[in-house]
């Protein structure tokens, strides 16, 4: 693929992932983590669906097999951690925290892909670590719970959340994009439908998505979009490089949740992202 189009791919999944968190963060509120991952999942898997049909059989290989189930498994945990952390803490901090995942992913295409990375993007990645270390921290003294709420769940979420980029970037480029999207995605509804039959039954889930429909229908619309376009993006390209363009999602987060949720953060935090972002920013120019 063209470098130009997988930059304009991963551009795609930075604004889809910003705007996908602001509905998230919404749509956990209203009807929680297991109803609102079920219906991305139930809305990404059928819109992917006609589009997988001739690539179908490769998945079914025992090594596709095991290694998109893995990857199935690892995204419904990542994105429980990520909705719980969106649902109990501010938007425009959280999303700045699951940054992490960032320079995780990079570390990982570094060992599995012998990726090399240059002093100048080894500077950017300090200085994005940086940035979520001071955006995270409501002030700057020695006491307890100077962290912002779902900090700690965050955290967890970036860890998982980078092995998750990490592992679609690999079935992208080892078994087809579409796939490293389709089939993690049946996996983790299968895993919510599951949890929900047993805590509520279907009558509240069907209840809720009437109740919600538009609001879900654009979380399932916006996540999965983003999803397949970094699929994309990273298919012929550097995994660093790419999720690093992608990693600037947050600005696009960071902005709705301060104008449409009225949230309010000090001023070393905006420093503090604006030290992350630049940094993701810079990181983009040296595809």
């Amino acid at each position: 693929m063209d470098v130009l189009l997988s930059i304009i791919f991963a551009f795609g999944a930075m604004i889809f992932w910003g705007v996908g968190d602001f509905f998230i963060q919404r749509t956990t509120r209203a009807i929680g983590n297991i109803e609102a991952l079920a219906w991305i999942g139930i809305i990404g898997s059928i819109g992917i669906t006609p589009f997988i049909l001739e690539e179908l059989p490769s998945a079914f290989t025992t090594s596709n097999l095991i290694f998109l189930a893995t990857l199935g498994l690892i995204v419904f945990l990542a994105t429980i951690f990520n909705f719980e952390a969106l649902k109990k803490g501010k938007l425009s901090v959280i999303d700045v925290v699951l940054t992490l995942e960032l320079p995780i992913t990079i570390i990982l295409s570094v060992l599995f892909f012998s990726e090399i990375v240059s002093m100048l993007q080894a500077i950017m990645i300090l200085f994005t670590l940086t940035g979520i270390i001071i955006i995270s921290t409501k002030e700057f003294s020695i006491k307890k719970h100077i962290l912002e709420k779902g900090v700690y769940i965050a955290l967890i979420a970036a860890l998982l959340t980078g092995a998750v980029n990490f592992m679609t970037a690999t079935g992208a480029k080892m078994i087809s994009p579409l796939l490293a999207i389709w089939f993690p995605w049946i996996i983790m509804t299968i895993l919510c439908v599951i949890i929900i039959s047993y805590r509520k039954g279907f009558n509240t889930f069907s209840i809720n998505f009437k109740k919600h429909k538009r609001i879900i229908i654009y979380t399932g619309i916006f996540d999965t979009t983003a999803w397949l376009f970094y699929a994309y993006a990273v298919q012929d390209h550097a995994i660093s490089i790419i999720t690093a363009i992608a990693g600037g999602y947050p600005a696009i987060a960071l902005l709705m949740g301060l104008w449409f949720n009225k949230e309010t953060i000090n001023w070393h935090q905006y420093l503090g992202a604006t030290m992350a972002l630049t940094a993701s920013f810079v990181l983009a120019t040296t595809l």
